[in-house]
């Protein structure tokens, strides 16, 4: 029998009620599938532990998650805190160190559910994008001098290495090559970022000699804006720095119905380390504990997940699942214009698993 031990942080609001359900869910595939048992570690990082003790996770945290084959987490973010030391204190104080410098979010139309953008129906939108998720606009280097006089400075320094920009594209070319388009998308601001951006153009030319079957090209964010709302069928792998993935990826979101539905991978490929799975939406304070939480993008997550660890049939069937759900408006979230509290989407999901008729 398999065991994969998982390390589950739900976190702040939403984060939560949206773990709760997915660890059914997980649970639920396992007992379904045979050959494989998950051994939940239940963790309480987050901002009520920051409130309480100063501190997000305890200074043995990192050593606490090594011994942990994936990482299940929910959010981070509470409106008592201010959101730049929640980011640092617990997100990004477990991707950095753990170096999950690939950040996948996948996206599709999901059955069932529409796009904002007229005439684009499921197989019109169905895009990876990676995000370098290590370094560039989000590498904490900087500080501020002078403050409150008038002459205050602020600076924020975007590191970009050959090192790091080299290994997010070898996986962006990698993971294109395993898509059936064979397409990649490079996204960044050369013309006007002179240095970094360049330097990621130059790498990109550099590694995709290593995948001829591969086409490429190369897009300047603002344009991508434009092309991801007129033409997305022309999309399908896209690779962006650590800010330009952030952006593009929660309109990727919007685009394809809802920022509910949107999973994250923070991977470590090589296996060094734990790799993370998350939904893309936040702690969504304005809701929490209403019960009204979408907790497809987790589902999602936990598919992404189970296939990392190597449990691909069950990840597919998980996903089935989704799309069952999903195709279903009865068990749409009000963020999908519909009724369903969070509750009656994880019961749908756990009776699709299950083959029982609702």
């Amino acid at each position: 029998m398999r065991i994969h031990k998982i390390a589950a942080i739900p976190g702040d609001g939403i984060g939560k009620e949206v773990i709760h359900a997915g660890l059914e869910v997980l649970e639920a595939i396992a007992s379904r599938d045979g050959g494989f048992e998950l051994d939940i570690t239940h963790i309480d990082w987050g901002s009520e532990r920051y409130l309480s003790t100063g501190e997000f996770m305890p200074p043995d945290g990192l050593d606490q998650l090594k011994s942990h084959d994936s990482i299940f987490f929910g959010s981070v973010g509470d409106p008592r805190v201010p959101d730049h030391l929640t980011l640092w204190g617990l997100r990004l104080a477990i991707c950095q160190p753990l170096d999950q410098y690939a950040n996948v979010r996948p996206t599709r139309i999901l059955p069932g559910i529409n796009s904002p953008l007229s005439g684009v129906f499921e197989n019109d939108l169905d895009w990876v994008i990676i995000r370098e998720n290590s370094e560039g606009e989000y590498a904490g280097q900087g500080g501020r001098s002078h403050k409150g006089l008038v002459n205050e400075i602020a600076t924020e320094v975007a590191i970009f290495t050959r090192a790091a920009i080299t290994r997010i594209f070898r996986f962006s070319f990698q993971l294109a090559q395993s898509r059936p388009r064979k397409h990649l998308t490079v996204v960044t601001k050369s013309n006007a970022q002179r240095f970094g951006m360049v330097l990621w153009d130059e790498i990109a030319a550099e590694v995709s000699r290593e995948f001829s079957d591969v086409t490429w090209e190369k897009m300047l964010v603002d344009a991508m804006t434009v092309r991801m709302t007129l033409q997305p069928a022309s999309l399908d792998t896209i690779v962006a720095t650590n800010l330009h993935a952030d952006i593009l990826s929660d309109l990727a979101a919007a685009l394809a119905g809802s920022i509910g539905v949107a999973p994250t991978a923070n991977l470590n490929p090589e296996g060094n380390f734990p790799s993370m799975f998350e939904p893309i939406h936040g702690s969504a304070f304005d809701i929490a504990g209403q019960g009204i939480a979408n907790p497809i993008a987790t589902f999602w997550s936990a598919s992404m997940m189970l296939e990392h660890l190597g449990e691909k049939g069950a990840a597919k069937r998980l996903m089935e699942a989704i799309e069952q759900i999903t195709s279903n408006r009865d068990n749409h979230t009000p963020d999908l214009g519909g009724s369903a509290t969070t509750r009656r989407v994880c019961d749908a999901m756990l009776n699709e698993i299950h083959g029982r008729n609702t």
